[in-house]
């Protein structure tokens, strides 16, 4: 089981039992055994740096040796949880009595309380018989669902392996990136921004803005600071300490490895913890109603068939049931009705399809989630790295009223103003540059695309050793989504001046500048370049380009230690600092939009699913991006303004239930963009109007927060499911929020961990295929279930009615009854499962959850009424059709009650149980071969045979051959080695001619031949009476 799949009760219970009376004998406790006893007793958050660094034989800028990670690699302790025990108690009670079991048990009591004690004192085999063979049904049940589990255990298992989560540590000094199950006690971890915490972690460096996301552990949506010191004796309750699968939200750290794998927190609590009960997807809501309706139905039935034994049965024909006999027959009319086989096949689907998804690197966490994907009606998707390529480049710089290419070495002759902004842009950066790329032999650069971006371009106009000489850094706040921009204090070395160098998004830098530097390095006010900067801002962004603003100013109060040691006095004096800020000049950044995202945008919109981009960057950015991948297509794009001027929409979103709030497919498309600051003022009446007017939208300069709040109004309004699409830490709320979270496999860890879906390949058009493939395992569960019901429970049910209704002997017997629904329901539903999308699946609106379900009453009217009436005929047909070759006419045999026994007809009991084993034989035979006709009929909902050939062209189903003869060969085997010499025929077949296999052919083809009339009906007369109830 996931460290993901865990809800863990929040630490504070655990908090005020903790106590604070600890000794002053402070140490970590090591092997300990009772994981409560470990967490209460873990101290190592109060030991200084020094003491710990000693304990692991680590060194804080060297880390761990290669001689000890050799020794700690073969002392067998590894970074990984243990599985945890499975509850195998559970798990079989849910094999053994889950799905339609527990009416099969219910009908195996009262078949052996029916051979004894109420069938004394002459107690019939044949009732202990039914008995055991329910039993058997129920076992064999139960394998299959076992089996099936523990399948997609394993296909879920080989498919999460796909992900490997990744860290980076200092070894021999020098940092490396190992996956995270190889971090060891004493490893000195970095960590950074969307990180997972591998270990738990000792802080020894924090950044001003460090923050941790703990809601795995305690359940707290809000990160918590982390710091260098221990602020308070609880472990739960520090702030210096960063726990194993936290994430790191904000900021960044170096901290050393304290506790791995079981040893950590979350281990500890895994093992006191049971994986909680999950909510119920929309697919297993279904299932469970499937489930329930049918088995109201099964009871009913056998109420009503004890009922008319009660009050008719028994009085008018005394000598043809007793109540054993009754209750036997009641019981045939409860099974016969349920598709024992239903449930193996809806695993079996959802298996099949999570390994063709996989295949096209679509990874689900789910088995259930893939039929959801199939509803999705809005796609919220993030820009960066989503629908671009997240491969940045400097494409302009701006300084001074002049812009230059950025895509190469600048002028020599430049000016002091730019050697500025590039000196900025090599400072204030997260990215990190190794001296040499073993692949390439140039410098590999490690980071956010932004920051990798701009070191590019200072690597190439900048001499690093320079840089380095030149500038000591001090201290650094790390980009933010929130204040969208970053900060580094650092020391001019040759002037002995504290500078402060700024970059961020320049609509909400501009605000904090006063001056702006010119050619020459003077200060000059701002005023004079503010026209300048916004044209040049509007002009880039226009064309799709991520602009960042470069500022500085000098720090001319001196930094204590007391306040480098303090991350909100840190906050403080840079908050002081930021007012006053002298423009240096403008970065203009090109991120590519992905080649395939416009095929794949416009396929997801002909599905009917609204595409909104939700970013980060500035509007005419957003604007544009959006433009180029076609998410927004129409000639004027409305905003705020325009949506608060337009009275008649207000006046009928009003008019409209929340579950109507979508547009109107009869109206032209049309387009807004709204800013987070605009979010901020929206109304729930406004988000009525967007919900119902707009069916393109892009939400620009959006916070996370923001990001949740668009999720959960559109949630509110008109859509069945809502998707949401990201790669970095500023979209996990988003993702954790959505109905369908997708993170791109490349994203962040919290990312990762917070989707529903991950895209190994990083590729957007992979959502059509997940989106196709929800929508036709839905599609094909439901031809599953078609398939199953019309001959597996409805036929069969018929044959059960017409024994203990109307007085004749069963067409089937209850073996007959069981390997229908356990062997040939599942082995041609295989085939069904591997059907090829028709034409129409992603051209259709999405299913609405609310009223699209699995099963409903058209449905039925398809299963029962349609097919199961058709193909019950025609096995009536052929079983009536051979009594009236051995003589017996329609009455002889209908109607019979008790005159059936020793002479009926002048023949001796044995004869006529013979006749009716043929007889039972027959109607068997026929509903294999009518079998052909119904599962070629449920392949498509309106497409002809046709135009769907199952053996040739792109319809084609290579593996409904297979099935069909594994089919036959089932029921061969029945039929012959049962009635070979010396079986001792214990299944009671009789011996079949050849012409009845052949015979229902034709039916079989008639059966098909019916459903294509009505296809084609449903195909030329879609307002007709016909096409209104079709399934």
């Amino acid at each position: 089981r996931e460290p993901s799949e865990i809800n863990i009760a929040s630490f504070r219970t655990l908090s005020a039992t903790y106590g604070l009376s600890l000794g002053h004998n402070v140490k970590m406790i090591v092997g300990e055994k009772d994981p409560a006893a470990a967490m209460r007793n873990m101290q190592v958050h109060l030991l200084p740096p020094q003491e710990v660094l000693s304990m692991f034989s680590s060194d804080r800028s060297k880390g761990l040796s290669k001689e000890a990670v050799a020794v700690l690699s073969q002392s067998g302790k590894s970074n990984r949880l243990s599985p945890a025990k499975s509850n195998w108690v559970r798990k079989w009670a849910q094999y053994i009595f889950g799905g339609f079991n527990a009416l099969m048990w219910s009908a195996m009591v009262m078949s052996f309380l029916s051979y004894k004690p109420l069938g004394e004192p002459d107690p019939q085999v044949f009732n202990l018989g039914v008995g055991v063979l329910i039993l058997a049904v129920i076992l064999v049940s139960t394998i299959f669902y076992a089996v099936v589990d523990y399948n997609a255990s394993q296909v879920m298992k080989a498919i999460k392996t796909l992900v490997t989560d990744m860290a980076v540590v200092t070894r021999d000094g020098v940092k490396v990136e190992i996956p995270s199950d190889q971090v060891y006690c004493g490893d000195i971890v970095h960590l950074s921004l969307g990180q997972r915490v591998p270990a738990d972690i000792y802080l020894l460096e924090a950044s001003v803005d460090l923050r941790i996301d703990r809601s795995l552990l305690t359940g707290e949506s809000d990160p918590i600071p982390g710091t260098t010191k221990a602020t308070d004796r609880n472990p739960f309750e520090t702030k210096n300490v960063a726990l194993s699968s936290t994430f790191i939200v904000q900021g960044s750290g170096v901290g050393i490895a304290f506790a791995t794998g079981d040893d950590t927190v979350l281990g500890r609590v895994f093992q006191m913890s049971s994986k909680p009960r999950d909510e119920p997807t929309v697919l297993q809501r279904d299932i469970i109603t499937a489930t329930i309706s049918i088995s109201i139905g099964a009871v009913l039935l056998f109420v009503l068939s004890m009922l008319y034994w009660t009050f008719w049965t028994r009085r008018a024909h005394p000598n043809y049931a007793s109540l054993n006999v009754a209750i036997i027959n009641s019981m045939g009319c409860l099974t016969a009705l349920v598709p024992q086989g239903l449930p193996v096949c809806v695993a079996l689907a959802l298996t099949i399809v999570a390994r063709i998804m996989a295949g096209r690197h679509v990874l689900v966490k789910n088995l259930s989630i893939i039929e959801a994907a199939g509803s999705m009606s809005v796609l919220c998707s993030d820009k960066t790295g989503t629908l671009t390529e997240g491969k940045m480049f400097v494409d302009q710089v701006a300084v001074a009223g002049r812009s230059f290419p950025g895509n190469g070495p600048l002028p020599k002759e430049s000016s002091q103003s730019l050697q500025n902004l590039i000196q900025i842009g090599y400072v204030c950066n997260e990215a990190s540059v190794d001296e040499r790329d073993g692949k390439t032999g140039e410098p590999e650069i490690r980071g956010n695309s932004t920051d990798v971006a701009v070191m590019k371009l200072a690597l190439t106009n900048l001499v690093p050793e320079q840089a380095n000489g030149g500038f000591n850094r001090i201290f650094t706040v790390p980009f933010n989504s929130k204040t969208k921009m970053m900060v580094t204090i650092c020391k001019d070395l040759s002037s002995g001046r504290v500078l402060m160098y700024v970059k961020g998004a320049p609509d909400i830098l501009i605000k904090n500048c006063t001056k702006a530097l010119d050619d020459n390095g003077a200060e000059i006010n701002i005023a004079t370049s503010l026209s300048y900067i916004e044209n040049t801002q509007i002009e880039w962004s226009r064309s799709g380009k991520r602009v960042i603003l470069a500022a500085m100013t000098i720090v001319n109060r001196p930094l204590t230690e007391q306040q480098l040691a303090d991350n909100e006095l840190m906050t403080k004096f840079i908050e002081d600092h930021l007012h006053g800020l002298c423009f240096i000049g403008l970065f203009g950044i090109c991120d590519p939009a992905r080649a395939d995202v416009p095929e794949a945008v416009a396929t997801i919109r002909k599905a009917g699913v609204r595409v909104f981009m939700v970013t980060g960057d500035f509007r005419l950015t957003a604007e544009s991006i959006a433009r180029q991948v076609g998410i927004i297509t129409a000639k004027v794009v409305d905003d705020f303004a325009t949506l608060r001027n337009v009275a008649i929409a207000y006046k009928r979103a009003s008019q409209l239930m929340r579950s109507e709030m979508k547009p109107s497919l009869d109206e032209p498309v049309k387009a807004i963009v709204i800013t987070g600051d605009e979010v901020r003022e929206l109304e729930s009446r406004d988000w009525d109007v967007i919900c119902t007017e707009y069916t393109e939208i892009a939400f620009a300069r959006t916070t996370p927060e923001q990001k949740m709040l668009i999720v959960q109004e559109i949630k509110l309004r008109g859509e069945s499911v809502v998707a949401v699409t990201g790669d970095g830490v500023n979209d996990a709320p988003a993702l954790r929020t959505a109905d369908i979270g997708v993170a791109m496999g490349s994203g962040s860890d919290v990312a990762k961990e917070s989707a529903h879906i991950i895209l190994l390949n990083n590729d957007f058009a992979s959502i059509p295929v997940a989106i196709e493939n929800g929508r036709l395992v839905f599609e094909n569960l439901r031809k599953v279930t078609l398939y199953i019901l019309p001959t597996g429970t409805f036929v069969e049910m018929m044959a059960v009615i017409t024994n203990v209704f109307l007085g004749m002997q069963i067409p089937l017997t209850s073996y007959q009854q069981v390997i229908f629904s356990i062997l040939h329901d599942v082995t041609m539903s295989i085939s069904l499962m591997y059907e090829q999308p028709e034409s129409d699946l992603m051209l259709k609106r999405p299913r609405n959850i609310h009223k699209t379900r699995l099963v409903d009453y058209r449905f039925f009217l398809q299963a029962y009424l349609f097919l199961g009436l058709s193909i019950g005929i025609c096995c009536f047909g052929m079983f009536f059709l051979y009594w009236r070759t051995q003589g017996f006419g329609f009455f002889d045999v209908m109607f019979v009650f008790d005159k059936w026994g020793e002479g009926y007809k002048g023949l001796p009991l044995s004869a006529l149980n013979s006749k009716v084993a043929v007889s039972q034989s027959i109607f068997y035979v026929t509903m294999v071969v009518m079998q052909i006709g119904n599962v070629l009929s449920t392949r498509s909902r309106r497409m002809s045979i046709l135009q769907s050939n199952p053996f040739f062209g792109p319809h084609r189903n290579i593996v409904l051959m297979g099935c069909i003869v594994a089919h036959f060969v089932i029921a061969i085997c029945n039929v012959y080695i049962s009635t070979a010499p010396g079986s001792g025929n214990i299944f009671v077949f009789g011996f079949v001619e050849a012409q009845w296999w052949f015979l229902p052919i034709p039916l079989a083809f008639g059966v098909l031949l019916l459903d294509e009339i009505r296809k084609y009906i449903v195909r030329q007369y879609p307002e007709s009476f016909i096409a209104k109830i079709a399934w």
